[in-house]
């Protein structure tokens, strides 16, 4: 009987001393994230170098940790990585009568002042990209209360390829299928920016992102 106790604990003994001798996999970082419609191709890419790095991205619109946006913000009190540029366009169908624009005459086209016959199409007025047009194109003026509103870039890439009467606004890497642009606003960074502290797991996503 002893000598089955004594064979009991030395089996017990060496489980233990096994079991927790056991290499265990360091816990995967997570980190929160948030993008705009317009900055969702650098959301791709950002869970490509996440992965690299064995970090789980967790999007959500709830106090994130790092927020993708296309276009500097108006108030910017965190810290911010420029990770791309992006241009803003205005984009026509192919059928369009709608030709080279001039500033004035896309000024005068989303005051509503064009053909009534054209569809015009932006964005919400908090949207990033809409933001932009404002500052950019508009001098901090409205467009016409008869604009129609498209809920983002996919919706207004696919409005204008199939709507022949249609113009609006892209970012040109939503720029795809049978459209025409006719003017261009300029150059705009796209910005990683953390909101709290930059962490070595966040520097090294944005300097992935920035390659």
């Amino acid at each position: 009987m002893v000598k089955k106790s004594l064979l009991f604990l030395l089996l017990s003994f060496l489980l233990f001393s096994c079991a927790s001798g056991a290499p265990t996999s360091p816990a995967s970082t997570v980190v929160t994230v948030r993008a705009t419609a317009a900055a969702q191709p650098w959301l791709t890419e950002l869970f490509s170098c996440a992965n690299e790095r064995s970090v789980i991205l967790n999007v959500t619109s709830i106090s994130p940790e790092v927020d993708l946006r296309v276009g500097e913000p108006e108030v910017l009190t965190d810290p911010a990585f420029q990770i791309d540029e992006e241009e803003l366009l205005i984009v026509t169908n192919r059928q369009s009568p709608v030709q080279n624009l001039t500033l004035e005459e896309a000024q005068a086209l989303f005051a509503g002042k064009g053909d009534p016959s054209t569809q015009v199409w932006a964005y919400a007025s908090d949207t990033d990209v809409q933001m932009l047009f404002g500052q950019l194109v508009m001098n901090g003026r409205s467009v016409s209360s008869l604009t129609r509103l498209a809920a983002g870039p996919q919706e207004m890439s696919d409005l204008l390829n199939s709507e022949s009467n249609a113009v609006g606004i892209l970012p040109r890497h939503w720029k795809a299928g049978d459209v025409r642009e006719v003017y261009s606003a300029g150059k705009v960074p796209v910005l990683a920016i953390v909101r709290g502290e930059a962490t070595e797991t966040i520097r090294s996503l944005m300097t992935c992102l920035s390659k």
